[in-house]
C-alpha cells in the first residue's frame, strides 16, 4: 500500500529585509495589495506547520502542487525550503511551481524556483525530460505500484492574469514517459498546479486556468486510471476526467495554511491510498480544526457528476 498526502499552495510569505522599490515597478505591487485586501483570506505559518508534519506522519510520500511561495522573494523561498527541509527528514517530498513561483519573467528564466527546490525534483527517468525554459520536465518518481510524475504549468503573467499553460513540448514528452515500461506498469500521479477538469466560463478559464486543458486530456487518453492532483483555486473538490479506457480521478487540495470557516476550503491535506496492484482505494482529506491545534476529517466536494 502506498500513501500519498497532498499540499497544495502554501503561499509563505517573507518580505522581511526587501527593498520596497523592488516591489513598486513590477507584477509584485498588485500581488502584495491582493494581499492587503483580502484579509479575510489569511495564511497562517503555524496552520502550515502542523499541516506539512501531520501530512508526514500519516504517509509515505507528499507532494506539493504549487503557489509555494507568494510573491516569489528570495526570503520566501528560503524560508519554505526550510519547511519542506524539515519534513522531508521523514518523508519524501516533491513539488511543481505554481504562478506565485514565477511572479516575475527574470525569476522564470533564472529558474529561481528549481534552485531552491532542485532536491524535490530529482527524475528516476531523466533522460525523458525535456530541457523547458522553466527547467527539466516532466520529472518522475517509481515508487512501488506509483509512478509520480511532476509536471510545470506555471509562465508569468501580466497583472490580474494567472492562466497556466504546459505547451506542446512537455505534453510530448508526457506522451513518451506514459509510454515507458517502468510507468505503464504503474498507476500515474500527475501533478499539476493549474486545473486539468474546469467548468467555469470560458474568459475565466483563459483569464486563470490551464490553457491548454484540452491537449493534456489528449495526452492522457490512453490511460485507464490514475490520478492528477492539483492547487490553486483553494477548495477541495474532485473530479472525473474521461479516458478511451477509463477516467482518471481529479483532485485539488486548499490552501496548505488558510484561515477559512468553510469545510473545503480550511487549511488541511488530501490523503490517497494506492494498492500493490495499483487500484486507488481511498481518497480522504483532513483540515485544522476550530482550536487550530489539531486536524480533523474534512469535506472534499465531489463534483464527478457535473
Amino acid at each position: 500500500m502506498m500513501r500519498i498526502a497532498h499540499v497544495s499552495d502554501l503561499h509563505v510569505l517573507s518580505p522581511a529585509g526587501v527593498e520596497w522599490r523592488r516591489i513598486l515597478f513590477n507584477k509584485r505591487l498588485t500581488g502584495h495589495a491582493n494581499l492587503v485586501m483580502r484579509r479575510s483570506r489569511v495564511y497562517r505559518r503555524e496552520y502550515l506547520r502542523m499541516v506539512l508534519a501531520q501530512a508526514a506522519a500519516r504517509a509515505d510520500q507528499i507532494v506539493v502542487t504549487g503557489d509555494i511561495t507568494n510573491l516569489s522573494l528570495e526570503s520566501e523561498y528560503i524560508a519554505a525550503r526550510a519547511l519542506l527541509d524539515d519534513v522531508a527528514r521523514t518523508t519524501e517530498v516533491t513539488v511543481v511551481p505554481g504562478n506565485h513561483d514565477v511572479y516575475l519573467p527574470a525569476i522564470f528564466r533564472e529558474r529561481d524556483f528549481v534552485r531552491h527546490f532542485d532536491p524535490f525534483l530529482q527524475s528516476d527517468l531523466p533522460q525523458l525530460a525535456r530541457d523547458l525554459e522553466a527547467g527539466r520536465y516532466p520529472c518522475v518518481k517509481l515508487r512501488g505500484p506509483v509512478a509520480l510524475i511532476a509536471l510545470t504549468s506555471a509562465v508569468p503573467r501580466p497583472p490580474f492574469v494567472s492562466a497556466g499553460v504546459l505547451g506542446r513540448e512537455q505534453l510530448a514528452a508526457l506522451e513518451a514517459v506514459l509510454a515507458h515500461p517502468e510507468v505503464a506498469r504503474r498507476t500515474p500521479v500527475l501533478l499539476i498546479h493549474h486545473p486539468p477538469v474546469d467548468h467555469r466560463p470560458r474568459v475565466v478559464r483563459l483569464r486563470d486556468g490551464l490553457v491548454d486543458a484540452a491537449a493534456f486530456g489528449r495526452s492522457v487518453a490512453g490511460l485507464a486510471r490514475g490520478l492528477v492532483l492539483y492547487g490553486h483555486i483553494h477548495e477541495r473538490e474532485r473530479r472525473v476526467l474521461p479516458t478511451t479506457t477509463g477516467g482518471l480521478d481529479v483532485v485539488s487540495a486548499s490552501g496548505g495554511a488558510l484561515d477559512d470557516p468553510r469545510a473545503s476550503v480550511r487549511a488541511g491535506f488530501n490523503l490517497y491510498d494506492i494498492d500493490d496492484d495499483g487500484a486507488i482505494v481511498s481518497v480522504q482529506a483532513w483540515m485544522v480544526d476550530e482550536s487550530g491545534t489539531a486536524v480533523t476529517r474534512a469535506e472534499i466536494v465531489d463534483r464527478r457528476r457535473s
